[in-house]
């Protein structure tokens, strides 16, 4: 995940759909942008965790007017809601999107590289207005595992592919999209390292007041 002007962005898969019979110039692109209630680790440090989960009610008041289909979120439009060459749905599984990249050379040339297996990853870009956070430790391995659940995104912004994903996990297709993560949000590594830090500094200060107390005749 990386963050950019408030935008934060998501790998995910996406794979070419097989033409029905007489639709041979539809360059159909399908795959989920989101899935739903499925924890992903977003990064992994020492000592601890971040992982994220997306709510099934996340995307009910999500600004989707005009979602644009891009290459690494920025140059030509290959596909966009606005036209309806580009479909983004929330169902029961995540939010699916299905492009048709047959409007344009550039877009049907896209389509080739993504049926051939040249590109094989995406990301998508969007603003969170609701979350939050719960965290756990591992008394065996004593990991503390932070999960953020994103409760309401504010604006889906575009869905695109990428040369060089985040997360080399991910995948795009022609068929099917889940979605991974890599990066983080800006602020949630140091936010996490410096709570680990105060942790670290109390434990420190109570081992000085037991060997004080040790050394005054204490019990």
């Amino acid at each position: 995940m990386a963050i950019k002007d408030n935008r934060e962005y998501r790998n995910m898969t996406i794979e070419v759909r097989d033409p029905e019979e007489g639709t041979e110039e539809r360059k159909i692109v399908v795959g989920y942008a989101s899935t739903f209630n499925e924890p992903y680790m977003l990064y992994k440090g020492d000592g601890w965790e971040l992982w994220e989960t997306v709510d099934p009610t996340a995307f009910d008041n999500t600004d989707m007017t005009d979602v644009i289909m891009q290459y690494d979120h920025q140059g030509r439009v290959f596909a966009r809601t606005r036209n309806n060459t580009l479909a983004v749905t929330p169902n029961d599984k995540g939010l699916f999107i299905e492009a048709d990249l047959g409007g344009t050379e550039i877009g049907r040339a896209l389509y080739e590289e993504i049926a051939g297996g040249y590109t094989d990853r995406m990301s998508f870009g969007f603003t969170v207005t609701a979350d939050s956070e719960d965290r756990e430790k591992d008394e065996e391995t004593g990991v503390t595992k932070y999960t953020r659940h994103i409760k309401s995104v504010g604006k889906l912004y575009d869905v695109s592919a990428v040369s060089l994903p985040a997360n080399d996990g991910t995948s795009i297709s022609a068929d099917a999209v889940t979605r991974s993560i890599s990066n983080l949000t800006d602020g949630v590594i140091e936010k996490i390292q410096a709570e680990r830090l105060e942790e670290e500094k109390r434990a420190l200060e109570q081992r000085r007041a037991e060997i004080k107390r040790r050394a005054l005749g204490g019990h």
